[in-house]
C-alpha cells in the first residue's frame, strides 16, 4: 500500500489525537486507502518515523507515500485547503 500514516494510540495530547482523527477522516472521505503504523508499539517505529521525516523531534501524525516523506499535519491541512491532496501525497 502506498500511503502510510504514522500515528499513536498512546498520547496525553488532545492536539495529537485531534490531528490524527482529522487526517483519517479526510483520507477516508476522499476514498484514499492508507496503512496505519502505530509508533506506540515500539520505540523503533518512532525512530523510523523521525528518521524518514528528517526531524529528530517529529510527532504524529506524519504521512508518507511508501518511504517518501509527504509531511506533517500542518502541511496536510494546507494541502486540503489548497485542494492539492494528490500533489501532497505524491500521487499525481
Amino acid at each position: 500500500m502506498g500511503i502510510k500514516l504514522y500515528y499513536t494510540t498512546v498520547t496525553a495530547s488532545r492536539t495529537v489525537k485531534s490531528q490524527q482523527a482529522d487526517v483519517m477522516r479526510i483520507l477516508e472521505s476522499k476514498s484514499i486507502q492508507y496503512e496505519l503504523i502505530d509508533i506506540s508499539v515500539g520505540g523503533e517505529l518512532r525512530d523510523e518515523m523521525r528518521s524518514k521525516a528528517g526531524n529528530p523531534s517529529a510527532v504524529p501524525p506524519q504521512l508518507f507515500n511508501e518511504d517518501q516523506y509527504c509531511g506533517d499535519y500542518e502541511m496536510f491541512s494546507n494541502a486540503v485547503e489548497d485542494d492539492a491532496m494528490d500533489q501532497f501525497l505524491k500521487m499525481a
